[in-house]
């Protein structure tokens, strides 16, 4: 049962968004009735969290079983001695999911408030702590160590230091104060810590905030999967063409037992610096990362560059993932999306782009995963026939493992390439109530269906390059 408010989106967004979920293929087959139901349901859904908190071990550090248990210990002392299990997911051996226990419906709202940006909102529903920059307002008595009941501002209206706010807001759940109203809002620039330590949050997840950080990466699981159907073999050269904030670079890196080179562009410094930041954390050498901008990483002279530094020559890398600059419209939870519709629709032509370029760069024999998290069948789908025609030396590959559904109608593309992608939708299981009664009964392959899933929103392409490029380029 749905406890927020659908996402909220300017009505030409929800307008493109319905054309793409209710289009002729998808009514002709599922009739309008059901389109709309199923379109519905995922607005629902994303905004709420996923059901589970997926973390990727670094196996390039310890083995999963050591691993699953020291954090088996820090939950223990997270959740004052309340067990919650943690499971290795059957398909993903380095991947452990914990459930979140929620929505719990019973909390007694405070007197106190404060209210946090809509981005801080989204998250403490998946475990986070309140830090200082995030919060918004507070009620005008507010003091360090007050039961403080914690709300969203989902619409970005309240003003930065109101006293009281009576526009919309979500209630997240209670927590305790760390520090005054009067404090918060002093203007201090070093003052960024915790602000509200979270005690009694509507959705319960544990918090990672530098919880074994050499040995756990926080990450969504379709982002897990997404190295796994790479397949990244030791001594290989791989590119992750728009690799920020790293956890695909890195896990790319761990599969290959750090043997090889991978190479990771983003075109923002700061990005840059958090994916080495990432490496060096987790102990991998075998990662380059570089402030590049992936439209340009081919090179297109025979001036000799500097060895191994983009751009890159033509055919020079056996694997290339496009973790593809997005509309994001998959993320969860995400209670409201201000965006336009031509900020929504301004990405595939950048996407076209950054896809022209891999498939440039990748050898004959090559592969190519295309990834995002978004929703949009312009972003997804009608990539993949785009590409398909474009480029008639790409052949679509199975994945494996195939966690996620199939792709969605509506890009004119045939059943049988349908079935070789993978879209993990939300909608297509019902939001679940979990409580520490429901979690000592379940079984775990229930668990694991339910967290492949009730996850964000996905999709997954993978192309094999069957022939040279070079001979056909004008």
């Amino acid at each position: 049962m749905p406890v927020f408010p659908k996402i909220s989106l300017r009505p030409e967004v929800a307008n493109y968004l319905k054309e793409g979920f209710m289009n002729k293929e998808i009514v002709s087959t599922l009739g309008k009735q059901e389109a709309e139901r199923k379109f519905e349901t995922l607005l629902n859904h994303l905004s709420h969290p996923p059901s589970f908190t997926t973390v990727r071990v670094n196996t390039h550090l310890g083995s999963v079983q050591h691993v699953k248990n020291m954090l088996s210990d820090e939950l223990q002392k997270q959740f004052n001695g309340l067990s919650v299990p943690i499971l290795q997911h059957p398909d993903l051996q380095d991947v452990l999911l914990i459930p979140v226990v929620g929505p719990r419906k019973n909390i007694k709202k405070q007197q106190c408030e404060a209210i946090v940006g809509a981005q801080c909102g989204n998250a403490v529903l998946r475990g986070a702590h309140v830090y200082v920059p995030g919060i918004v307002s507070a009620s005008k008595f507010m003091k360090a160590g007050d039961v403080v009941s914690v709300y969203s501002d989902i619409k970005g209206k309240c003003k930065k230091g109101a006293k009281e706010f009576d526009g919309t807001k979500v209630f997240l759940g209670n927590g305790i104060s760390e520090s005054s109203r009067k404090e918060i809002f002093s203007g201090l620039p070093d003052l960024k810590g915790v602000g509200i330590r979270m005690t009694e949050p509507v959705y319960l997840s544990p918090s990672f905030d530098n919880v074994l950080p050499n040995y756990l990466f926080l990450q969504n699981l379709p982002s897990s999967v997404v190295a796994h159907v790479l397949d990244p073999q030791p001594g290989e050269r791989i590119l992750d063409m728009c690799a920020a904030p790293g956890g695909k670079t890195t896990h790319i890196a761990a599969l290959m037992r750090d043997q090889g080179e991978v190479i990771a562009l983003d075109k923002v410094a700061n990005k840059v610096k958090k994916i080495k930041q990432n490496a060096l954390l987790l102990g991998l050498n075998s990662i380059r990362a570089f402030c590049f901008d992936g439209t340009k990483a081919l090179k297109l002279d025979t001036v000799k560059g500097i060895e191994g530094e983009p751009p890159f020559l033509p055919e020079s890398f056996d694997r290339i993932l496009l973790d593809a600059p997005c509309s994001g419209m998959g993320q969860r939870p995400n209670m409201a999306c201000a965006w336009t519709l031509k900020e929504v629709t301004s990405y595939q032509p950048l996407q076209r782009k950054l896809f022209t370029v891999a498939v440039k760069l990748l050898k004959p024999g090559g592969v190519l995963v295309y990834s995002t998290c978004t929703i949009t069948l312009a972003e997804n789908e009608e990539q993949v026939a785009w590409a398909l025609t474009a480029f008639p030396c790409l052949q679509l590959q199975p994945q494996e493992p195939q966690i996620g559904g199939e792709g969605m109608m509506g890009a004119s593309l045939s059943f049988e390439q349908l079935k070789l992608l993978q879209r993990f939708d939300p909608s297509v299981v019902a939001l679940p109530d979990t409580d520490f009664d429901s979690l000592r009964d379940a079984r775990v392959e229930d668990m694991i269906r339910l967290a492949n899933q009730d996850c964000i929103g996905f999709f997954i392409a993978k192309f094999l390059k069957c022939k040279s490029t070079q001979e056909t380029d004008p």
